[in-house]
């Protein structure tokens, strides 16, 4: 194929980044502050206070809630996709850093400022890491404290994934207290259930979680003094001081207003109560700052179809590119066997990478958001398109081949007239099954702020609701489901006659 043939399909591709990737530059405008926060709880009513607290006529202040590990989030803030979010100083220091500052605050908030990054002061309260055990598991055991732990190696463990990797959680700690076990890495709030139903019989918590009181758990005292204080702060980046000065001087207006009392009782409002994180915020800024807001409320099939709109949109731009790439790479495949051996090796291997890490390898080319869940769900439909259009193409029988041929089709005619009507079907069908696996990838996006049907799935798992687990699951059954349905029924009208 000549070059201008490949100006179509490099021209959709280019429009489809550039309007997907115009997200990534909203942190830049002026009139747009965006906050963010971690996926758990107290990250979550932080950034909605935050976001209300900054909110004012003419600028729109989106969220990027939920956002999976502080690493994640810390280079969105450097990489401007957000502008503030909720952090504190121990993860600054130990994981940020990596404990090259004291415990200055001077000295950390310059070394912070150095990456172009600010601090509010503190917010006024310390939520520290602790391990915790049921109170009559501990009391069996004679566990008090954390240097007990190294003498029952057979207590089970079971630590967030995070915990188990930072600088300052489980390989310091192990260290550091001589212990002995060997952790299970799992979900922070899968956790609490596992050792509720006694799975499990340590784990790590906050120190202002709700659960503790809830479950009565007991938390082990740190005689060594491993953990750091985690006092609670806002970064946001220096940018936004010029930018939208107005914005950060509302965010003084949360310093000094919290304690621990305050933020667990939040906390278990949302987790226990099952409060919707905003209404809770609302009350806070009301409350606490004189406000005067009111959350609108959000009916399910609202939710529901919000979703479903922001799945579709991550499906069918993934999908349409596919398309436009797959199909030609599987022609030349099909006419060239060592070409065509290449490209497929190529896409199988791509196809092998787990959805969750190819999303992953994908952030720092194009950020949070949906540009990298596309880019993602792209690279994981080419496969079935690309294998079937060669396979399509190679099983044209000889005969039909040569009789194109007799007729005097030059190349591209054969293709357009003859082949590729032939290999229609089998084409087809590669397609439907990238349609049926983007559906299915599509609820990962959510872990990096790409919205989707994965968005309640993920906060059912964190709130324990199953009503929003299936507010997800559901539909993105169902939408797989019609996907198929639609594809079988434009095969059967579209070869009704074949």
């Amino acid at each position: 194929m000549t070059a201008h043939r490949f100006a179509v399909p490099i021209g959709l591709i280019a429009l489809s980044v550039v309007c997907t990737s115009s997200g990534r530059v909203v942190a830049a405008d002026e009139r747009t502050v965006v906050v963010g926060s971690k996926a758990f709880t107290e990250s979550v009513i932080l950034s909605e206070i935050v976001r209300m607290t900054v909110q004012q006529p003419g600028v729109q202040v989106p969220p990027r809630r939920e956002l999976a590990g502080t690493e994640l989030l810390w280079k969105a803030l450097l990489a401007g996709e957000i502008d503030v979010y909720p952090e504190y100083t121990g993860t600054l220091r130990e994981q940020i850093l990596g404990g090259k500052v004291g415990p200055d605050d001077a000295e950390l908030f310059a070394a912070i400022a150095a990456q172009g990054v600010k601090a509010t002061r503190r917010l006024g309260f310390n939520n520290t890491y602790v391990l915790g055990m049921k109170e009559d598991v501990a009391a069996l055991h004679g566990v008090k404290t954390l240097a007990d732990l190294a003498g029952h190696p057979e207590l089970r463990c079971g630590f967030s994934e995070e915990f188990l990797h930072r600088k300052d959680g489980w390989p310091g700690l192990k260290q550091r207290y001589r212990l002995p076990h060997e952790p299970r890495g799992l979900d922070h709030d899968v956790a609490y259930r596992a050792i509720q139903s006694q799975e499990l019989d340590v784990i790590d918590l906050f120190s202002t979680d709700a659960e503790i009181a809830y479950y009565r758990l007991r938390p082990l005292e740190d005689p060594l003094d491993y953990f750091p204080p985690y006092d609670c702060v806002l970064v946001y980046r220096a940018d936004l001081v010029e930018r939208a000065p107005q914005a950060v001087e509302r965010l003084s207006l949360l310093e000094g207003k919290f304690d621990a009392a305050v933020m667990r009782s939040m906390n278990a409002r949302v987790k226990l109560e099952k409060e919707p994180e905003a209404l809770v915020a609302a009350d806070f800024c009301n409350e606490r700052l004189g406000m005067h807001i009111t959350v609108p409320r959000e009916t399910r099939f609202g939710r529901i179809a919000k979703r479903i709109a922001e799945h579709l949109q991550l499906v069918t731009i993934s999908l349409l590119a596919a398309i436009v790439v797959a199909v030609p790479l599987g022609i030349v495949a099909a006419k060239s066997p060592v070409f065509g051996s290449v490209v497929l090796n190529v896409v199988g291997i791509v196809q092998t990478i787990p959805p969750l890490v190819l999303l992953v390898l994908m952030i720092p080319l194009l950020g949070i958001g949906a540009p990298p869940a596309i880019a993602a769900m792209f690279l994981y439909s080419l496969l079935p398109i690309v294998r079937n259009t060669c396979t399509g193409l190679r099983e044209i029988p000889a005969s039909l081949q040569e009789s194109a041929e007799v007729l005097g089709l030059g190349p591209w005619a054969k293709l357009r007239l003859v082949e590729l009507p032939l290999a229609a079907r089998s084409i087809l069908a590669g397609i439907k099954t990238s349609a049926v696996i983007n559906v299915g990838a599509a609820t990962l996006a959510a872990l990096i702020g790409a919205g989707g049907l994965g968005q309640p799935i993920i906060t059912g798992i964190r709130l324990d609701n199953l009503g929003l687990i299936l507010e997800g699951a559901i539909p993105a059954a169902a939408l797989a489901v019609i996907v198929q349905s639609l594809f079988e029924l434009v095969e059967r009208r579209w070869f009704a006659h074949g």
